[in-house]
């Protein structure tokens, strides 16, 4: 299992038009792609092909979000999705 903790970059967080770009591409592979929000209490997770529960996570920017899936490809991906401003 590959996993990695990075800092939501854009500036609005995992919000609408970013949630939709990690959700594009997580949708490109067939393995399953988590993402959870460091510190949540409730240690809920989202799946990063949906970009409804990625919203649902409420990261803003600055906060930490683990991705894990069994393809380190896939987590590098999303990982450096979130680590950007896709707000640019």
């Amino acid at each position: 299992m590959a996993s990695t903790t990075v800092t939501v970059g854009s500036a609005v967080g995992l919000h609408a038009r970013p949630a939709a770009v990690v959700a594009d591409a997580a949708a490109e592979y067939d393995d399953e792609i988590i993402l959870t929000l460091v510190g949540d209490e409730d240690g809920e997770e989202a799946d990063a092909a949906s970009s409804l529960m990625i919203m649902a996570l409420g990261a803003e920017k600055g906060d930490r979000v683990t991705i894990t899936s069994t393809n380190a490809e896939a987590v590098e991906k999303i990982a450096a999705l979130i680590e950007s401003d896709l707000d640019a």
